[in-house]
């Protein structure tokens, strides 16, 4: 299993906290085996959770223009239409992914282009299918913008276990579709906006891979992003 570079620090914190842990149980209750065996398996349970949460995937994407990849694993929340209005301000479909800390955390551009607006905003915690998580949470908005001038906005938001959204990207920067461009700690969201028209290729409830999944077809006729 391939750990992600995120990672690193957790599991070492983690590895720490276990070894204490047994050690304490061990000089202070040496006779209390059932203790010590629920601690040992919860102790193994909680490595392995971590370790699981962590782990790196190795995928290969042939980029597609005309597909929009879903950017994290989890499952679909939202599907609805909406005015996106930070960026873009007009209509667009929003689809949700929800992140549960079981999820590979990875977050990977939906369409490959340039990136034309990035901003972090700070903000409160509420668990992440909350309606108001996309605009109070801590987020990022990421917006790409292809070759034909047709762009996708994103956001990373962290949920109520997140407090720590981490990104690779910045305006100006040229990106593949598949890449990663960030990393969200322990249970989140992602938001996707698409131009109207698109075809969206999932349904609410779905689960779905960063990277693999097709969320939609953009449509062939998409007006090229207005400049704010």
């Amino acid at each position: 299993m391939t750990i992600h570079k995120e990672g690193y620090t957790s599991i070492a914190l983690c590895i720490l906290f276990i070894f204490v842990l047994n050690a304490l149980i061990q000089f202070y209750y040496p006779q209390a085996y059932t203790v010590k065996w629920i601690i040992y398996v919860l102790s193994f349970l909680l490595f392995f959770i971590i370790l699981q949460f962590f782990r790196s995937p190795s995928i290969k994407v042939s980029p597609d223009e005309s597909t929009v990849l879903c950017p994290a694993d989890g499952k679909v929340v939202v599907i609805e239409e909406t005015v996106e209005t930070e960026y873009l301000k007009d209509k667009r479909i929003q689809i949700s992914v929800f992140m549960s800390p079981v999820n590979v955390h990875i977050n990977r551009n939906p369409i490959s282009g340039v990136i034309k607006y990035f901003k972090y905003n700070a903000g409160k915690y509420l668990v992440a299918w909350h309606p108001k998580s996309s605009t109070e949470n801590e987020r990022t908005t990421i917006v790409i913008e292809n070759s034909a001038g047709v762009a996708v906005l994103f956001r990373q938001i962290a949920g109520a276990l997140a407090r720590r959204i981490v990104w690779y990207v910045n305006e100006g920067d040229k990106v593949e579709q598949g890449e990663q461009f960030g990393f969200i700690k322990f249970g989140s969201r992602v938001d996707v906006f698409l131009p109207l028209g698109s075809t969206v290729k999932v349904g609410i409830g779905e689960v779905v891979k960063g990277g693999r999944t097709i969320l939609a077809e953009l449509p062939t006729d998409a007006a090229p992003v207005k400049k704010v």
